[in-house]
């Protein structure tokens, strides 16, 4: 693991749950957040280890995952610059339940739990925020784990390419380009985040692609039609 520490300010100040606290609260933020960085193909941490702290990406992208009784790896999720993970071990001090392995090299920003507990029993507007992030987080989890299992694979692609869409549409503007997606991983790891193989996962890609509503560039998807695709999505709902 390569690390060397960097600046905290871009890291507080990009992160959705903190965004509407005032200078004088991210100050008190900024004054307890670790930054490093992390290579490519590195571990944040292991599945199992204990945890004490909360992890924002600042930069790069972490692919979390969980191994079963055989030893092979889920893809739990993806996390992008602005998103946070480590919270229910943080409040619970329990051990983490997946691991946290940098997909593209980045820098994480890491707050104890003995230092930021206390902003939150001490500042109302901070734990407000941070209940109603962790709340949509959840509700995104369940909505897309549950897409990922009931539907077919045409209509979880739909979803999970609508929510990368989305996602980068929540983003700052300056790095939207349009309705360009970049998968974040190979095929192999993102047909498993639908629960296909590679080969399925082209296909239905091709299939997209005959259809006019995608065109497919490497790992970048370029979405044409974005009523369709919604359609595709909700159909037979």
């Amino acid at each position: 693991m390569e690390c060397t520490v960097c600046n905290s300010h871009s890291c507080v100040s990009q992160v959705p749950v903190f965004k509407n606290l005032s200078d004088e609260e991210l100050v008190m933020v900024e004054a307890i957040v670790e930054s490093s960085h992390y290579a490519k193909g590195s571990l944040v941490f292991r599945e199992g280890e204990e945890s004490d702290s909360l992890f924002v990406v600042k930069s790069g992208l972490i692919k979390l995952t969980q191994s079963n009784k055989e030893g092979k790896q889920h893809i739990f999720r993806f996390l992008f610059p602005g998103d946070y993970f480590g919270q229910f071990a943080l409040l619970h001090h329990k051990q983490n339940y997946v691991t946290a392995e940098v997909v593209e090299s980045g820098s994480v920003c890491r707050m104890h739990r003995k230092q930021f507990v206390p902003l939150l029993e001490n500042n109302a507007a901070l734990a407000f925020s941070f209940l109603m992030s962790m709340s949509e987080q959840l509700h995104q989890a369940e909505e897309l784990a549950g897409a990922m299992h009931i539907y077919d694979v045409e209509k979880r692609l739909a979803r999970l390419l609508l929510y990368l869409h989305n996602r980068n549409q929540s983003e700052d503007s300056s790095r939207v380009q349009g309705n360009s997606i970049d998968l974040p991983a190979a095929k192999k790891e993102f047909a498993a985040m639908i629960g296909a193989t590679a080969e399925t996962l082209s296909r239905k890609l091709n299939y997209l692609e005959s259809m006019g509503i995608i065109t497919v560039r490497k790992r970048t998807v370029d979405i044409l039609d974005l009523k369709a695709l919604n359609q595709m999505a909700e159909m037979n709902e």
